[in-house]
């Protein structure tokens, strides 16, 4: 289960591959585990393999579940429709972040402009939508420059990925010169959210994810225990670069080595 290739050293000191003794240490040290999407559940609408095992056997050990997601695409009631279709048993997914965003606004109270409608409307014209963007922060004053994300590429298959919100963030944050109050991962305004939720310290979670930059560095910057899974976009020798500065506590092939280290 655990691929042998793994084994190697890593300039993250702090780094180490998941083994079954620090996958039990890990376990017992934490009440919730944090779960991204894209890349560590699923790829596109592909669901990764041991995926149901390990939330299962982790529920049977009395850990609380959370699945946080920078994808906007859609709404929490769209994520819990999306869990049901691939046979996950979920009570909550909290989307931070075109049609989901909208959705979640309108609960909230908000009244809404532009959104899936626009979007579909300027698919092929993405300099049509940084305009509107610009024209939006750049003509109404004390407008608020929000993004549920900065991934530069997601996955719309298992096989193909495709430019992410980070790629139309950053073309907007450059045209009217100004940085974006970011709400996903890494942001903390997340953990500010689930400590209001649940009643669980940072240091009793644990954040699993497969990009450093966001899931990684989210967890980090919150106090929380850290797993990357090399199911998704970053690979190992992009954690073993020399240039790579996010060392993640632990790191495995993907969710379901979990199963095999603790049983």
């Amino acid at each position: 289960m655990m691929a042998e290739t793994l084994d190697y050293g890593l300039p993250g000191p702090a780094c180490c591959l998941l083994t079954a003794v620090t996958a039990r240490s890990l376990v017992d040290g934490v009440d919730a585990f944090l779960f991204d999407c894209d890349g560590v559940i699923w790829k596109g609408d592909k669901l990764i393999e041991g995926v149901p095992e390990t939330m299962e056997l982790l529920r049977k050990m009395g850990k609380k579940l959370v699945f946080v997601t920078n994808n906007s695409r859609k709404s929490r009631r769209q994520y819990s429709k999306k869990f049901r279709a691939l046979e996950l048993e979920v009570a909550e997914v909290y989307v931070v972040g075109e049609d989901g965003i909208l959705e979640e606004l309108k609960l909230a109270g908000f009244e809404c402009f532009g959104g899936p409608t626009l979007s579909f409307m300027m698919i092929n014209h993405s300099d049509a939508l940084g305009r509107y963007a610009r024209a939006c922060i750049s003509e109404n004053p004390g407008c608020l420059f929000i993004a549920t994300n900065r991934d530069p590429t997601g996955h719309m298959t298992s096989a193909q990925e495709w430019p992410g919100a980070g790629t139309m963030v950053a073309a907007v944050s450059c045209s009217v010169q100004k940085e974006p109050v970011v709400v996903g991962k890494p942001s903390s305004f997340l953990m500010d959210f689930l400590l209001k939720s649940f009643n669980l310290e940072t240091s009793r979670m644990c954040m699993v994810g497969d990009r450093l930059d966001t899931d990684i560095l989210f967890g980090q910057n919150t106090g929380c225990k850290t797993l990357l899974v090399l199911s998704g976009c970053t690979t190992l020798s992009e954690l073993q670069n020399a240039s790579n500065m996010i060392w993640p506590d632990h790191y495995t092939n993907n969710v379901y080595d979990l199963v095999g280290l603790l049983q």
